[in-house]
């Protein structure tokens, strides 16, 4: 027996008026998604209530924990998906590349506080310019000396997701705004309060003053990656050892640091895919190939993570988020359902979004998640995948649960409601 757990990255949502009033999924079409909630489907509370809603706190729930209680932070896992290993009194940071505007030459300071934040990922940064605007940042002597002055590094990367490691941090809270939350907003009054937030803020400045003159943000205009937004602080944090916990092992195929981080924490493998991204133009082949040859080699167990239909959410972006969900059942799942058979005629996939991430404003939403289980032994009669379909089914309190019932653990009437 093989189980899958495929997560659709934020691509529950609420009715939109493009739309007709329906969410993305409930206006398409979608039939592989349908053959897998032709099984069990219902609602999840992914995000336990009283928790802040992310793919953090929603992803670890989905593994099996309780993020009450073994949650530090979204940087901490961020940082051991990019193999950063956190020392005692050292906080991580999710640091991204962003683009702001207006940029006047005449005065810094002014210059970036007057700033509106227009997109969270720097207009797409990745690759090689990502990062030579990272290393031409670290090297300028201003920004490297105000870095070792305050017990900052940052460790690169080819995305515009950065880690940076603050040393010396006492424990008082740090209150750093997520950038994907402010977009078309003002930054300056959702710039760094609580702990170090003089010298965060003073590193995000320094940063501006750095990229909006480098030749590669020149070249891009409007769509330079001109400032430094760290976030998401996190200590260092431990998670159980996922084979001795649920019985199961395999890959986590993601082209994400936060789950490759989450991955390495619990045991799992997390394979490099070449071509694999955070956006809708990612290796989907790729990533469905990894994951089928994880059970050719042996495991019992995998997980496909694809982050695009968050992404254009954040970006509020409707015909994106309705073409990165076409290409989700087109390119993953439909392909899995008809390579699996080979494989194993007998497996058993979870589907279901993390969260909610809404085209309305961009942001993160906690309310309970659409979900299918879908069993290749007694498949059921297709039916759409959304969330008023969800509705209709069954309700799972404490999504940690999730897990096990992929897993055949009966709780019964403890877990379904």
């Amino acid at each position: 027996m093989r189980y899958i757990l495929l997560i659709a990255d934020g691509c529950a949502d609420r009715p939109v008026g493009a739309l007709g009033g329906k969410t993305p999924l409930e206006s398409l079409d979608l039939p592989g998604c349908a053959v897998l909630a032709g099984g069990l489907i219902g609602l999840a509370r992914t995000v336990p209530i009283g928790v802040k809603p992310g793919s953090d706190t929603a992803i670890l729930t989905i593994f099996g924990n309780d993020v009450k209680a073994s949650y530090t932070g979204r940087a901490a896992l961020e940082a051991a998906g990019a193999n950063v290993e956190l020392k005692p009194g050292e906080t991580a940071f999710r640091v991204n590349l962003c683009t702001i505007e207006p940029a006047s030459d005449s005065d810094a300071d002014k210059s970036f506080i007057g700033s509106m934040m227009i997109s969270h990922n720097g207009c797409g940064i990745e690759g090689s310019d990502a990062l030579d605007l990272i290393g031409a940042l670290t090297a300028d002597a201003g920004f490297a000396g105000m870095m070792e002055r305050i017990g900052f590094v940052i460790h690169p990367s080819p995305t515009f997701r950065q880690i940076g490691v603050l040393n010396g941090a006492d424990e008082t809270p740090f209150d750093l705004a997520e950038p994907h939350g402010i977009l078309g907003l003002p930054i300056a009054e959702h710039l760094p309060k609580g702990n170090r937030a003089d010298d965060l803020a003073k590193l995000m400045v320094e940063s501006h003053r750095v990229l909006r003159a480098h030749p590669i943000n020149i070249s891009r205009g409007s769509r330079a990656a001109n400032c430094i937004w760290p976030w998401a602080a996190g200590r260092a944090m431990s998670l159980p050892n996922f084979e001795q916990l649920h019985q199961h092992y395999g890959a986590v195929v993601t082209a994400v640091p936060l789950l490759k981080g989450i991955a390495r924490m619990h045991g799992l493998f997390a394979p490099e895919v070449p071509g694999a991204t955070g956006d809708i133009n990612t290796n989907y082949e790729g990533k469905l190939n990894a994951m089928l040859e994880n059970f050719r080699e042996g495991a019992d167990f995998a997980v496909l993570h694809v982050e695009a239909p968050d992404e254009c959410s954040h970006a509020k972006d409707v015909e994106g988020k309705l073409e990165s969900l076409r290409r989700f059942d087109r390119l993953i799942v439909q392909p899995m359902l008809n390579a699996m058979p080979a494989i194993d005629p007998e497996f058993r996939v979870l589907l279901l979004s993390d969260h909610l991430t809404l085209l309305e404003n961009g942001a993160h939403d906690g309310a309970p998640v659409p979900f299918a289980i879908y069993d290749s032994r007694k498949p059921g009669e297709p039916e759409r995948f959304c969330e008023e379909n969800a509705r209709q089914g069954c309700f799972v309190a404490d999504g940690s649960k999730l897990i096990e019932l992929l897993f055949e653990r009966d709780f019964g009437k403890n877990i379904l409601q």
